[in-house]
C-alpha cells in the first residue's frame, strides 16, 4: 500500500465524523496558533527595539546612577566638565518623574512624565521641534521655569490652540511653554517623548524638587570612541562614588542585547506554556485513536483475514493520527498568522514579524505529536488476532 493510498484512506476515515475530528484537533490548533503568534510578537518586539536604538545612533552611552552611601548625588557642573575630553562629545543628565500632575489653564489635572534635562537632550535623543524652541543653556543657568512639551501632551492640554507662551502647572509649580516637539514615538525605555514634558534640570531639582541626577546620556564622537568614553566615565564615577556599585554603564550594543534577551526570555516562557497545548492535543489524539480501534475491531479482523499484514494495519492507524495532527497544525498555522496580523491593529505600538521557519517548525512538531501519540493505538490495532477481532461485537 502506497503512502498516497494511506493518506487518502485516512482522510476518508476522519472526515466521516468531522465534529469529533475537529474536537480532537483542537489542542493542536491552539498550540500551533499560540506558538506562531507569540514568536511573531517576540520578533516584532526585538525588531522594534533595534530600530529605536539605531535611531539614536551607535555611539550612545547610558549611565544609571544609584549612588553609594552618603555619595548619592552627582554634581551637574562637574559632570558637564567631561565634555572637554576628546572622547566625550555630548552629555545630557536627566531627572524624571512619572505620573506628575500637570494642569493647563482650562484643563483638569492630567498625569504626564516630566523630564528635567539640559539643551543637549534634543540632539542625544534625536528629537525635533515643531513649534517654538527647545531648551537653551540660559534656561539651565538661570533656572528658568520653561517647558517643552510633546505633541500628544500638547493636544491633550491645549487641544487645537497654540501652546506657545501658555502656562502649565506641574505639581503646583508654574512653567511657561516655549516649544512643542514633533511626533517621535516610543523611546528606548518604553516611554513616549510625545506624551512627556521637558523642563530645565536646574528648575526640576529646585522648584519641582524632582531629586538628583539618576541618568546621564553621553555621546562619543564616533563609534570607535565608545570604549574609551565608557572607560573614562567609569573611572570618573568610581572616584565620585568610591566604588563601582553606585552606577551602571551600558553602551548601545549592550542596551540592545539586554533588551532583546529580556524579550526573548519572556517569549520563550510563553512558548513553553503554549507547547503544553500541543501535548494535551497529542493526548487527545491518542485517546480518540484508542476509541477508534475499539469501534473498528471487526474491520481490522476482516482486513487481516483477507491478507492484510500487521504492518499495513499499523501504518493505516498511524497515518490517521498523522493526518489529524497535520490538519490541526495547518489550521493552527493559519490561526497564528491571522492573530499575528490582527495584533498590531489592536495594539498599534506593538508590531509583529511572522517567521516562516517557526511556522514550519510548529507544523512539523504537530505531525511529530501525531506520530508519537498515535503509535501506541496503531500498535494495539496491529496486534489484534483476526479470530478475536471477528468475534468482537
Amino acid at each position: 500500500m502506497s503512502l498516497v493510498e494511506l493518506l487518502i484512506m485516512a482522510l476518508r476515515t476522519i472526515t466521516a465524523k468531522p465534529l469529533r475530528t475537529l474536537l480532537t484537533m483542537l489542542g493542536v490548533i491552539i498550540g500551533v496558533g499560540s506558538v506562531v503568534t507569540l514568536v511573531a510578537i517576540g520578533q516584532g518586539t526585538s525588531a522594534q527595539i533595534e530600530k529605536q536604538y539605531e535611531g539614536l545612533g551607535t555611539n550612545l552611552i547610558v549611565a544609571n546612577l544609584n549612588g553609594n552611601g552618603r555619595a548619592t548625588q552627582i554634581n551637574y557642573d562637574n559632570l558637564m566638565q567631561l565634555e572637554i575630553l576628546p572622547e566625550i562629545d555630548t552629555i545630557a543628565p536627566v531627572v524624571s518623574k512619572a505620573g506628575a500632575t500637570v494642569k493647563a489653564e482650562r484643563e483638569s489635572d492630567t498625569s504626564f512624565s516630566v523630564i528635567g534635562t539640559n539643551d543637549r537632550y534634543m540632539s542625544v535623543m534625536k528629537l525635533s521641534v515643531a513649534e517654538g524652541r527647545f531648551l537653551v543653556p540660559a534656561d539651565q543657568d538661570f533656572r528658568n521655569q520653561v517647558a517643552v512639551i510633546g505633541s500628544e501632551a500638547a493636544k491633550t492640554l491645549f487641544g487645537l490652540g497654540n501652546p506657545i507662551g501658555q502656562e502649565l502647572h506641574i505639581d503646583g509649580v508654574v512653567y511657561e511653554v516655549v516649544g512643542v516637539l514633533k511626533e517621535k514615538g516610543s523611546n528606548t525605555n518604553g516611554t513616549s517623548a510625545d506624551s512627556s514634558i521637558i523642563v530645565p534640570l536646574s528648575a526640576a531639582t529646585r522648584a519641582s524638587k524632582m531629586g538628583s541626577i539618576r541618568t546621564a546620556y553621553l555621546e562619543a564622537p564616533t563609534k570607535d570612541d565608545v570604549a574609551t568614553a565608557q572607560a573614562t566615565i567609569t573611572q570618573y564615577l568610581t572616584y565620585q562614588f568610591k566604588n563601582e556599585n553606585g552606577f551602571r554603564i551600558q553602551n548601545q550594543d549592550e542596551l540592545i542585547k539586554a533588551k532583546k534577551e529580556a524579550s526573548s526570555t519572556l517569549t520563550n516562557q510563553l512558548i513553553s506554556v503554549a507547547c503544553i497545548s500541543l501535548l494535551v492535543g497529542g493526548i487527545g489524539i491518542m485517546n480518540i485513536m484508542l476509541v477508534t480501534v475499539s469501534e473498528r475491531t471487526r474491520e481490522i479482523g476482516i482486513r487481516k483475514s483477507i491478507g492484510a499484514r500487521r504492518l499495513h494495519i499499523l501504518l493505516q492507524f498511524l497515518a490517521e493520527a498523522m493526518v489529524i495532527s497535520g490538519l490541526g497544525g495547518i489550521l493552527g498555522l493559519a490561526l497564528g498568522v491571522g492573530a499575528a496580523w490582527l495584533w498590531p491593529l489592536m495594539n498599534p505600538t506593538q508590531p509583529t514579524v511572522v517567521s516562516l521557519n517557526i511556522g514550519l517548525y510548529a507544523l512539523g512538531f504537530s505531525v511529530l505529536v501525531g506520530i508519537v501519540f498515535g503509535l501506541y493505538p496503531a500498535n494495539q490495532a496491529s496486534r489484534l488476532k483476526p479470530i478475536d477481532a471477528l468475534r468482537f461485537d
